[in-house]
């Protein structure tokens, strides 16, 4: 499978007078061809007490079409999980489906909430497939972690990766806790749904599959090797603009930093922004740093330079593209913040941050995550709580670009 590699300068241009200058590189990368990989997908799906009625019965036929489309060849684990969890249906290949949606017809809501233990045995059953397919793992829950512990959550969540799995989490209704299930999801190069209704349930979990059969590369990551006059910004300095935003980490290794990109689909670009400082450079072309997509130790593109040209006198140059990606960055992190300052009572500075993300939004056309950020902003200047529903909504479209 080959990689479609892009890197792109906010501005290719700097000032050769200039001691230091701040600039933006954005990394898209995407798969090329397709050949469906087999797919190892493990369902953890909360079934406590307030699942019971139609959420659970929406669950079960959601779950039911997702076993219908897997194929020869691919694998399936469902936990489910109230105050412990069980295997429904241990890891097995496809091959008596009528029996494993037999076992999802059969389960009733009861108890608490322990999602850490879903997660737990989740991974497990996962893991005894993980080669040579797309291991990926769907949380739902409709609830708080009432008997589990967050901590635990992230800590798993962040074990993840290491056996390439990728965990998308699904929150349903009001009550789920949106700090936690991003930060899960985050940790684990996954995506954060948003579930209102029941019947948005079957919709959510067909697109998280269609992702899925569009995943042509698992286990990526950038390594970014650079020259004597680039440096990183000290503050989250990496972060995934497309498909979802997502603050990312970064490690060293040999003089190289990486940064992991997870699985690369065919269908959309997985995009990087990385935020950098160069040094003063003599006039002229300058390669700053390079950079090469892996994945485990084999090289999956050539190691591309990044070239700056010096000047005197300096012309910008800017890249609209990248400058669309900052722009997406800072829709996200304007909504963060805002809901930092709401919990920490400052309604007029959360009011402020959330009309500069409704502005950000509508620069670069997200008109529908603009909408929503404006309505939350009006909302609280006319002196209104937001419900936990319109909260959640407000994080999700700083997150995503709903179309």
């Amino acid at each position: 499978m080959q990689v479609a590699l892009r890197v792109s300068l906010s501005d290719s241009h700097v000032d050769s007078r200039s001691t230091k200058s701040q600039r933006q590189i954005l990394v898209a990368a995407k798969a090329l061809g397709h050949e469906r990989l087999p797919v190892n997908l493990c369902l953890v799906l909360d079934h406590s007490g307030s699942m019971a009625g139609t959420p659970l019965e929406r669950l079960q036929q959601a779950s039911l079409r997702l076993i219908d489309r897997l194929q020869s060849g691919d694998r399936l684990s469902i936990v489910a999980f109230n105050h412990f969890a069980t295997a429904l249906v241990p890891h097995q290949s496809i091959v008596d489906p009528a029996a494993i949606k037999q076992k999802v017809l059969n389960l009733r809501a009861d108890g608490g909430t322990a999602i850490d233990e879903g997660l737990k045995l989740g991974i497990e059953e996962l893991a005894k497939g993980n080669q040579g397919a797309v291991s990926q793992i769907f949380l739902l829950t409709d609830g708080e972690n009432e008997h589990g512990d967050n901590h635990r959550c992230l800590k798993l969540a962040s074990l993840a990766p290491e056996h390439n799995i990728t965990m998308h989490t699904l929150g349903f209704g009001s009550n789920w806790n949106q700090q936690i299930l991003e930060q899960v999801a985050d940790a684990g190069g996954g995506s954060l749904r948003y579930i209102e209704s029941p019947n948005q349930i079957d919709t959510e979990f067909a697109r998280l599959f269609d992702r899925l059969q569009a995943v042509g590369i698992t286990n990526t990551y950038v390594r970014l090797c650079p020259g004597p006059q680039f440096s990183l910004a000290t503050h989250k300095p990496f972060a995934q603009v497309q498909p979802d935003t997502i603050e990312l980490s970064h490690s060293s290794e040999a003089k190289s930093w990486i940064v992991r990109l997870g699985d690369l689909l065919t269908s959309q670009e997985k995009q990087v922004l990385i935020n950098c400082y160069i040094a003063r450079l003599p006039v002229g072309a300058n390669t700053i740093a390079t950079l090469q997509i892996c994945s485990g130790q084999s090289p999956l593109t050539p190691e591309q330079p990044i070239v700056v040209q010096a000047q005197t006198p300096y012309q910008s140059n800017p890249d609209p593209l990248v400058q669309n990606a900052v722009l997406t960055l800072a829709k996200y992190r304007q909504a963060q913040m805002a809901e930092l300052k709401l919990q920490q009572g400052d309604r007029q500075a959360a009011v402020t941050l959330l009309q500069s993300a409704a502005q950000t939004a509508r620069q670069i056309g997200d008109f529908q995550g603009a909408m929503v950020l404006s309505a939350s902003a009006t909302q609280l200047q006319a002196g209104q709580e937001l419900s936990p529903i319109t909260r959640k909504k407000t994080l999700i479209v700083s997150k995503t670009f709903i179309q």
